[in-house]
């Protein structure tokens, strides 16, 4: 039990891991089916299946099927034949991977804002709303949100971004807005997306390529954002924007 409670701790820190399980073993083996063994992605581990080179072959094969597309492996091995150790037996070992969530920034903490953070937290979404203004930002409009009270443009300028993050910028002023697009545009994300009329998004582009960023960075921003089915309501518009993420996260790619 004490293995579920520590994948569950990584599950809560967003750290991706494989999940090693003995499904079988004939002859002499160090672990026999049903023991397991965590491997995170720079090889430290939670728990064993019985160590020596065939516990290394699995690390290895863990630690390359978290960089891979797939979700699941198999590993098969005698012992004695293929990694020389003198147990003399065979295992065979399912492998299983555990993504860390998508997680989701929203800058800006307003009524669209609210909505579309309490919705993507719901299907699975690690949400953080990033906004100054202490009555905006607060546990009583976001619960079970994480919230930084912090200038955007600033926490923008500090994240380091990812392939599994996506950024919604969603704040009360335009020119903040323009600030948070340029501190992020460089970085790599799955989506990132500024909320407005296509006007707006025409000028952002506009200002973008004039401050000097290419052609190729700019067409990555989603403006305006979600999927078009009419929305006009702060709801409306959190279901239009969560349905875009939810296909970038299932289906990669642009969310064109």
């Amino acid at each position: 039990m004490d293995l579920y409670a520590q994948m569950a701790a990584l599950v809560a820190e967003g750290r991706p891991f494989v999940l090693a399980t003995v499904i079988e073993s004939a002859g002499s083996t160090p672990q026999k089916p049903g023991s397991k063994m965590v491997v995170l992605g720079d090889g430290s581990l939670r728990g064993t299946v019985g160590g020596g080179a065939i516990e290394h072959q699995i690390i290895q094969a863990a630690r390359a099927l978290l960089e891979s597309a797939e979700s699941t492996r198999v590993i098969e091995t005698h012992l004695t034949h293929e990694l020389g150790m003198c147990c003399g037996g065979r295992m065979k070992v399912f492998l299983e991977k555990h993504g860390a969530p998508p997680r989701l920034t929203v800058f800006g903490a307003g009524h669209v804002a609210r909505e579309l953070a309490l919705l993507a937290h719901r299907v699975g979404f690690r949400v953080t709303v990033v906004d100054a203004r202490p009555e905006w930002a607060s546990p009583e409009r976001f619960p079970g949100i994480e919230l930084v009270l912090k200038d955007p443009a600033d926490y923008a300028r500090a994240l380091s971004g990812g392939a599994e993050h996506c950024f919604c910028i969603t704040t009360h002023d335009h020119p903040l807005d323009q600030a948070v697009v340029e501190a992020l545009l460089d970085k790599p994300s799955a989506y990132l997306g500024v909320i407005g009329s296509r006007r707006k998004a025409e000028r952002f582009r506009m200002r973008l390529k004039a401050a000097g960023f290419s052609g190729e960075a700019v067409a990555r921003l989603r403006s305006p954002m979600g999927v078009e089915i009419g929305a006009l309501t702060p709801e409306e518009i959190a279901v239009s924007i969560v349905g875009e993420l939810i296909r970038v996260r299932r289906l990669g790619g642009s969310p064109g």
